[in-house]
């Protein structure tokens, strides 16, 4: 993996666990996962205008991950209804690196040399310590809607690993994948008009910040997935548990620090590797 996908993927990872944090704060996470998506589909529609659209061959992959993004969202938001940031968060993000390097072997081909596995299971291994903090009091709910939500992201992970590769313009791929959500932002914003519920400037404005962090995290991944392999690119993207564990403990006042910092020494260590590996 090259230092410059490396360094894509790690702002992406960043840019992907702020995001996140933004809708477990929401007073209304519904209305606040419409404005992002509401922000993502003006940045898709700018790129439909201006690049070229993607191959045709592409758009068989374009049209399942949008549909499987409709699905990701609603997991998404029912996860954090149930369970704490530092938790759901890693739990779903942890088995994503290795079911996509799988995905990636199975449906592209791409054979990862060993080194680059072992980054990759010491990564999901290190996520896993991260999800033990608090076990005892997390009933079975929170974790397997989490569980539910990482299946989810591994599905739309390799499909669009393949489809943006096979797109010959990945600006025209990653416009038209953004300009998909339009109905998840139709969607709440008729029901929250049905059940005349106020919406504040306030969640607006989270919306309107989480949805350029979201679109810059997810158009980034994307790049870089068609200069390195899939596997790496997803197991280095969750390398966002750790900024999700300090934003957890730090801003909203979650507990079991110890376990995180242990965690995100791991996770470094596999990331490392991962660098390390080519």
């Amino acid at each position: 993996m090259s230092d410059f996908a490396l360094l894509l993927v790690l702002i992406a990872a960043i840019l992907h666990a702020v995001w996140n944090a933004i809708v477990k704060c929401g007073d209304d996470k519904a209305v606040v996962l419409a404005t992002i998506s509401a922000v993502n589909v003006a940045v898709g529609l700018v790129l439909v205008i201006v690049v070229d659209p993607p191959a045709r061959e592409s758009w068989p992959y374009l049209i399942a991950s949008t549909l499987i993004h409709y699905i990701y969202y609603a997991c998404l938001v029912f996860s954090y209804r149930l369970g704490d940031l530092s938790q759901v968060y890693p739990i779903a993000r942890g088995i994503v690196p290795v079911l996509v390097a799988l995905g990636a072997m199975v449906f592209a081909g791409e054979i990862l040399p060993l080194a680059m596995w072992f980054g990759i299971l010491v990564i999901s291994f290190g996520i896993a310590v991260l999800s033990l903090a608090g076990w005892n009091r997390t009933s079975s709910a929170p974790v397997l809607a989490a569980l539910g939500t990482g299946l989810i992201i591994a599905m739309y992970s390799v499909v669009d690993g393949i489809g943006v590769r096979l797109s010959q313009s990945p600006m025209g791929y990653i416009g038209w994948l953004f300009l998909g959500e339009f109905p998840v932002f139709l969607f709440v914003s008729l029901r929250r008009r049905g059940q005349r519920v106020k919406v504040s400037a306030r969640i607006v404005a989270f919306g309107l910040f989480g949805g350029l962090c979201a679109a810059l995290a997810y158009g980034l991944v994307l790049y870089a997935k068609t200069i390195a392999p899939l596997g790496a690119v997803s197991a280095v993207r969750e390398s966002s548990v750790i900024v999700a564990a300090l934003i957890g403990t730090l801003l909203l006042g979650e507990h079991h620090w110890r376990w995180r910092i242990g965690a995100a020494a791991i996770v470094a260590a596999g990331i490392i590797v991962i660098a390390r590996s080519g």
